[in-house]
């Protein structure tokens, strides 16, 4: 009989695979964001007059564009997975540890519908706000062309950035850093820090807003260890934000 000795993880390693799985991630959007709010502040004509695009047409062939849509969510789910497996080397069950398992689907779907509604509409203000002020670009959530697959993509798209943002920079981040031995004002200011400067490249008030977002959501993890909530959270968010926009008239809005 062979008996297997699993050696401890030093935290010097625990901070080289966190640090390695954000630079795979958010950390590095957080670097291109950074680099675009400087581009767009050096540029000519003022931050309110450009414009932040998300999910945007990757071909003018449909069936090749499309494609390029379901490639493009797929991988980007890459480094949840990586996540999840490295958790995987600790003891317990990597989804109990994140809370992402089925075991209270009914209860993650309420809290996470009211998590939307406390995040969705003081949000909606916020935005408004910085409109005003000129401290946002003109955000275009939804450049997809009219087809049929749009909406479905649009849907899939706020299912992959909610599964990825909420594992990476709640479950995984949050994780981690307790066990490095950081004090909870720190993780969750990291984490908020980390959630508001990849929206950067939208503008200095979607940095503040999704910032905020992310201390109720650390917060929320914090007390309940469930991230599924968050998942259906952020989910909501972004369909409304996407697929809204996509179908709406674009006059409602203007005031992006």
């Amino acid at each position: 009989m062979t008996v297997e000795l699993t050696r401890p993880v030093s935290r010097r390693t625990l901070g080289t695979e966190t640090l390695l799985v954000l630079g795979l991630s958010l950390g590095q959007s957080a670097v291109y964001a950074l680099v675009s709010i400087i581009a767009k502040l050096t540029a000519e004509g003022p931050l309110s007059q450009q414009t932040a695009r998300l999910n945007t047409s990757a071909s003018p062939r449909p069936w090749l564009d499309l494609t390029y849509q379901l490639l493009g969510i797929a991988f980007a789910l890459l480094p949840v997975l990586l996540a999840v497996h490295l958790l995987a080397r600790d003891p317990g069950d990597p989804a109990r540890t994140l809370g992402a398992d089925l075991r209270r689907p009914g209860s993650d779907l309420v809290r996470g519908a009211g998590l939307a509604a406390l995040i969705g509409l003081p949000g909606l203000a916020l935005f408004w706000a910085a409109a005003q002020l000129g401290v946002n670009a003109t955000l275009v959530p939804a450049g997809l062309p009219h087809l049929w697959w749009a909406v479905p993509v649009l849907i899939l798209a706020a299912v992959q950035n909610a599964v990825l943002e909420e594992v990476i920079v709640v479950g995984y981040l949050v994780t981690r850093l307790r066990q490095l031995w950081w004090r909870v004002g720190a993780i969750i200011a990291a984490s908020a820090l980390l959630r508001g400067s990849y929206h950067l490249y939208q503008g200095f008030g979607a940095f503040v807003g999704n910032a905020v977002m992310g201390v109720v959501f650390s917060l929320f993890f914090l007390r309940t260890r469930r991230v599924v909530p968050l998942i259906v959270a952020h989910t909501l968010l972004d369909v409304v934000a996407f697929v809204g926009y996509s179908l709406l008239p674009r006059a409602w809005f203007s005031w992006l």
